[in-house]
């Protein structure tokens, strides 16, 4: 079985590189990823969430058509994070990832020209009753679930915010397809902010703006995700501004989800932040045990298996983590109990989540503060992996490291690695800087494409900190 299995992956990788092309293959697979086949699932391990966001947005159908094809079934995709995976990145291999996002937006308007797509399809795989609701997302619920069933009846602009895998894309989804069995009179358009972001470019590039326009302008219900990735792109914020405006004094709807708070979207405009902070703020928060329990219960069921209560209780209990990669470690137990052919007992979730667990730091993970720091800056966490030393990048580089070593469990080697396989030496130099600057009351300074900008670091820290350990759901 177990022979079988590791030909199946085999299989499995040289049908991807064949769909997705040597070249992508050998930058985004290749030493980035592992990928395992169990009940009906292929689960795909990346080192950070930059490679993780990046494969699931550009790869996913050319997962499920490469898992069909080997296994011969449909199969869905689940991203997991796998911090382990970071050391055997090469060197550069972050620097060239980063590259190619960064030049990828004209190759993809060329592809959305050649199929005649401009928005995104009303297919979308979130659905409100799905959600699993806790203490920690119940507000944030509440608040889509009003939207879904009155657009801009009590609020005109939702701005949801929290870490990712929390659950933000699965509500804004679940929004758009319960308004279309509710209201399909009404126009709901849902897309990402790359994706706001790569058809400006190609509207403007092509002479089509006019189309643009009014094709979001239009809308009665506009949701836009991942907002954070208009940081830096001052063009598209303009664009973004007067779209805003448009929707507003029509009297409609507009959602929004960033990995953090609008006051803390770096490189944002002031008037794009004072919109977004005159509706309603709702955080999503960690889940809690309870939900975590729930979660898995759900999860369980709608794979139907019989998951012993204990072997969740045990699972919910010492993996303190977001939906995704609870829904990671599960996958993990089923593919290991399928291998060795063993019943999915707790003495069988203890041995095969043993590692899992012990690389799982508690309530707050380096994932999550290098996020954080990165969107405050302007920068993907990407940014902060590879090589790259502008001023910019090694002053949030640091800040994340310092915040790293203060609030978590991991080592300065273990840091290191987990951002882009950095010397130890590199850490510890950091932390001491930053301990410095803050005992001398330092103001730091950075550069955007708005110009030099400078801040206390004794202001910014606490700032950052708030974000994910202030446990306020709303604003």
């Amino acid at each position: 079985m177990a022979v079988r299995a590791v030909d199946e992956v085999h299989l499995l990788e040289e049908r991807v590189a064949e769909l997705v092309g040597p070249q992508r293959y050998r930058l985004w697979f290749k030493d980035a990823t592992h990928l395992t086949v169990a009940d009906g699932f292929l689960k795909v391990g990346v080192p950070n969430l930059f490679v993780g966001n990046w494969i699931e947005n550009h790869f996913s159908e050319a997962l499920v058509k490469a898992a069909e094809d080997v296994v011969g079934r449909r199969v869905d995709v689940a991203i997991t994070i796998d911090a382990s995976l970071a050391r055997n990145l090469r060197k550069k291999q972050p620097d060239r990832q980063l590259d190619h996002a960064d030049n990828y937006p004209s190759r993809q308007a060329r592809a959305r020209k050649r199929s005649g797509s401009a928005g995104h399809p009303m297919t979308l795989p979130g659905r409100l009753d799905r959600f699993v609701v806790g203490s920690s997302n119940r507000l944030a619920y509440n608040a889509a679930r009003s939207v879904a069933e009155a657009p801009a009846t009590q609020f005109s602009t939702l701005f949801l915010h929290g870490g990712c895998g929390l659950g933000k894309t699965h509500l804004l989804q679940g929004i758009c397809n319960e308004i279309k069995e509710r209201h399909p009179n009404l126009q709901c358009l849902y897309v990402s902010g790359e994706g706001f972001t790569n058809q400006f470019i190609y509207s403007v590039k092509n002479g089509d703006r006019d189309a643009f326009r009014n094709r979001y302008r239009s809308v009665d219900v506009l949701v836009l995700d991942d907002i954070h990735f208009f940081a830096n792109k001052r063009a598209t914020q303009e664009e973004f501004l007067h779209t805003f405006n448009a929707i507003d004094t029509r009297g409609r709807q507009v959602v929004l989800a960033s990995d953090a708070h609008p006051k803390l979207l770096g490189e944002l405009s002031g008037s794009l932040v004072d919109r977004f902070l005159s509706g309603i703020v709702v955080r999503v928060g960690s889940p809690d045990e309870t939900l975590r329990v729930e979660f898995l219960t759900q999860r369980a069921k709608r794979m139907e298996l019989d998951l012993p209560d204990e072997v969740i209780e045990y699972v919910a209990g010492n993996l303190e983590v977001n939906m995704r990669e609870l829904e990671g470690a599960l996958l993990k137990l089923l593919a290991i109990a399928r291998l060795e052919r063993l019943p999915i007992t707790l003495a069988t979730a203890k041995v095969a989540l043993q590692d899992h667990i012990a690389h799982c730091p508690p309530l707050i993970r380096l994932s999550d503060i290098e996020s954080i720091v990165a969107i405050y800056f302007g920068l993907s966490p990407a940014d902060l992996h590879t090589s790259r030393k502008t001023r910019t990048v090694a002053l949030a580089r640091g800040i994340a490291m310092f915040l790293a070593r203060k609030h978590t469990d991991m080592s300065f080697p273990e840091i290191g690695r987990f951002m882009g396989n950095k010397n130890h030496t590199t850490v510890i130099l950091a932390c001491r800087r930053m301990k410095k600057w803050l005992l001398e009351d330092t103001t730091v300074r950075w550069l955007s494409p708005m110009g030099d900008r400078r801040g206390q670091l004794s202001s910014i820290i606490p700032e950052l900190e708030a974000q994910f350990l202030n446990g306020s759901a709303s604003h």
